[in-house]
């Protein structure tokens, strides 16, 4: 698996490839049909399979002050992509260059002159090129002229609606981790290097491994039983105050899992935190006892829960 600047030609290895096409934020139930569809029909012509993403987000070059709303890394995507059998990930710097480009100067100049295509798949509703002027049959219709085969994979319905990294969003945002789970397939994971903090959770017992949530979405605040990932595959279970902690001074935005049963140094590695299920909003205790004999009770709640949830 290769990761490829969008602004560089394409290695002669990878021309002529079947190249997935969008944004993949969350690789979701749709974008896995959309890549799933590359590598089926790449495999079937004896092609590489390529998938293109923006980074940043389209959103964030036109709303620079837009609050926070990734589901993914660049990172994730590409282990996500690499999984589903992709060859490589090729990442355009999303800028004033390429949004200005015109839907028939990008795939001229980006999708043939840089990637060399063989053909392209999207989903249906896929646009592009400035003031989003190209669509998928304007893609078909370049497609037609200049020699490269062109597919549309229709939306995925999923309880009579169709799935959508919003619609994730708005599940998130509301505590519904059951149904982000199911939107993307697991859980909705923070990725991080976990930092020094001031070190009151291990003062009453409860030690935590604090994540700046960066770009990523803010789902609802509180206390989540999560899953811990480290990059040496160890797999921790614990619970996890999402937000501010009103409970103390000053308030400080955080992802704070305690591991249960787990006691080594985990400061400056990388950790993934998997949110497996919401457990309660975050409160304001009047004194230490209180808030630990709820850490006490939330625990024990998130141990049951988590040994009838089995890792992936």
């Amino acid at each position: 698996m290769q990761r490829l600047d969008g602004g560089a030609p394409v290695p002669p290895h990878l021309a002529g490839g079947i190249v997935a096409l969008g944004n993949f934020d969350g690789f979701h139930l749709g974008h896995q049909a959309v890549v799933g569809a590359a590598v089926a029909r790449a495999r079937s012509e004896g092609r590489p399979v390529l998938v293109a993403t923006f980074d940043p987000h389209p959103i964030r070059h036109f709303k620079p002050d837009a609050a926070p709303f990734r589901l993914t890394t660049l990172d994730q995507r590409e282990r996500l992509f690499a999984a589903a059998g992709v060859d490589a990930m090729v990442v355009f710097g999303f800028d004033e260059v390429l949004a200005g480009l015109s839907a028939d100067a990008f795939v001229q100049e980006r999708l043939l002159a840089g990637l060399r295509i063989g053909g392209v798949v999207t989903g249906e509703d896929f646009t592009f090129g400035r003031g989003r002027g190209g669509n998928v049959d304007r893609l078909r219709d370049r497609g037609r002229t200049l020699g490269f085969s062109t597919e549309a994979v229709a939306p995925v319905q999923l309880g009579g609606e169709t799935v959508s990294s919003s619609r994730i969003r708005a599940k998130l945002v509301a505590g519904d981790m059951h149904a982000a789970t199911r939107l993307l397939t697991r859980p909705y994971a923070i990725e991080g290097v976990v930092q020094h903090g001031d070190k009151l959770g291990r003062t009453i017992g409860y030690p935590t491994a604090n994540l700046d949530m960066g770009e990523y979405l803010r789902p609802a605040y509180g206390i989540y039983a999560v899953r811990g990932r480290l990059a040496d595959g160890r797999v921790l279970d614990g619970a996890a105050n999402l937000g501010v902690r009103p409970s103390f001074d000053p308030p400080k935005e955080l992802l704070e899992p305690h591991f249960f049963d787990f006691s080594g140094n985990l400061y400056g590695q990388p950790l993934a935190v998997e949110l497996i299920e919401y457990l309660r909003p975050e409160a304001k205790f009047d004194s230490l006892d209180a808030l630990v004999a709820q850490m006490d009770a939330d625990c024990a709640r998130a141990r049951d829960i988590l040994s009838t949830h089995k890792p992936a």
